[in-house]
């Protein structure tokens, strides 16, 4: 079936996580799972959003990843955190699960219990022996003393994160045989019930894609037949302004370094537009230990095993550094819909998908930018040709290329309809009028320095 699988255990110190993990993979075959152990963050981790560690450790189909301890751990970390304080946590950590659950991905969630005094007897038993006592820390005691204070945030946690797709199942870890049986038969049961399930939740979707393609021509913003691009600059007034931009561009990337700011560039645009150009006239002054041009092809078989975003994800910029993506995950709404390489349940999804990412990785101190660069159909033409009349540049230029220009006004809708449904407050797309180089380039260039500006003195 090729599905996605998480297998999440959660619960007390000393309620034999471990245990319980080792018993349930020795019926595995070792070459379709993982273990992944959530200890405290890393240096690199921490200069990531809190869930990039897990978008990254995400299973391809037809894996299992088991997460000892996982991304429930900013919550049972902190019982000093009034319970309502966890309520944006609570939603960050659902909208993770559904993105995952809504792509295919099954996920178990399970809580090991035990008592206070059971914790505290397993704790002076591991203490007893040399060979165990390094497992137990101060922290795992403090829990033991503050028992009840744990107990209330845990069981607030787990009533407000338990939902149809993923609930939270509680063990009874007082007994670890019994323990090992109740999570074998939850993901065995599961299992039987999404292989019988599977049929008919895939003849819902097909009975609504009628409904989904009506939807998709509906209340389309002419957004692109509004650029005026006629907008130039002379040769000189672009080579005395560029000079000028790439010097504040340079001096601005080292006080993002030094303010560990985060920041994302995006760049979309039709085919010879000029998105490659903008990039270089963007970098050539900057410290390119700083930054990172992250170009992206179509997914190979690997990617396209995983969840759409995950290859987005692992090339997140840490904090004080600068990634700059030529084509992103907008292919999903873009080429993956013209050319039919996904759903279109999945392209409808992921306006909303896209939005929400945007929206954490923003709430995490993130600056995005993003660029669509537009120029018409005959402009397009005669960049095609100048290509493939110069021999240094014949490689730009495929069948493909010309090929997809016979869905131009497809692309056009394609692209109208994410502008108005991905720019938000948080994120705006900014229209580059990309006729003329010169005035797309500097365009750029004074949007990127005017949005470090801001966010520099804010």
């Amino acid at each position: 079936m090729k599905v996605p699988i998480i297998i999440l255990i959660e619960g007390w110190s000393g309620s034999g996580k471990g245990t319980l993990i080792n018993k349930l993979i020795q019926g595995l075959d070792p070459r379709g799972f993982q273990v992944f152990t959530t200890q405290k963050a890393t240096e690199e981790e921490r200069r990531h959003p809190y869930l990039w560690r897990f978008w990254c450790n995400i299973p391809e189909k037809g894996k299992i990843h088991i997460f000892d301890r996982g991304w429930y751990q900013c919550i049972l970390k902190e019982p000093y955190k009034e319970i309502a304080a966890h309520k944006a946590q609570y939603e960050e950590l659902l909208q993770f699960e559904r993105n995952l659950m809504v792509d295919g991905t099954i996920i178990f969630k399970f809580f090991l219990h035990i008592s206070k005094e059971e914790q505290k007897e397993r704790f002076k038993h591991l203490e007893s022996d040399e060979a165990s006592k390094w497992r137990i820390t101060k922290q795992d005691w403090q829990q033991n003393k503050e028992y009840e204070k744990y107990y209330n945030i845990i069981d607030h946690m787990l009533a407000n994160t338990c939902t149809q797709d993923a609930p939270w199942n509680i063990i009874n870890a007082e007994n670890k045989y019994i323990g090992h049986l109740q999570i074998l038969k939850t993901v065995v049961e599961a299992l039987e019930a999404n292989i019988t399930g599977k049929q008919i939740r895939n003849q819902e979707s097909l009975n609504n894609i009628s409904n989904l393609i009506s939807q998709t021509t509906k209340h389309t913003t002419q957004i692109l037949q509004n650029m005026d691009l006629s907008l130039y600059l002379t040769e000189n007034d672009y080579n005395r302004r560029c000079k000028e931009l790439q010097k504040k561009l340079e001096d601005l990337q080292y006080e993002l370094y030094k303010k560990r700011v985060p920041v994302i560039l995006a760049f979309e645009g039709w085919d010879a537009a000029g998105k490659g150009g903008a990039i270089k006239r963007l970098t050539q002054c900057m410290d390119p230990r700083g930054y990172q041009v992250i170009p992206i092809a179509a997914p190979n078989e690997f990617e396209r095993n995983h969840h759409y975003l995950w290859r987005f994800w692992k090339a997140f910029p840490r904090s004080g550094h600068i990634a700059i993506f030529d084509r992103t995950w907008y292919g999903r709404v873009l080429v993956e819909r013209i050319e039919r390489f996904c759903s279109i349940a999945d392209w409808q999804r992921a306006y909303s998908e896209i939005n929400q990412m945007e929206q954490y990785l923003v709430a995490s101190d993130y600056l995005i930018l993003k660029f669509w660069l537009h120029i018409d159909k005959d402009e397009q033409a005669k960049r095609f040709q100048a290509r493939q009349e110069t021999p240094e540049k014949q490689w730009k230029i495929t069948a493909e290329d010309w090929r997809n220009r016979e869905k131009w006004d497809d692309y056009e809708l394609a692209v109208n309809d994410m502008l108005s449904k991905t720019s938000t407050e948080i994120a705006p797309w900014t229209v580059v009028e990309a006729n003329s180089k010169y005035y797309a380039r500097i365009k750029i260039l004074e949007t990127v320095i005017n949005a470090l500006e801001t966010r520099l003195n804010h």
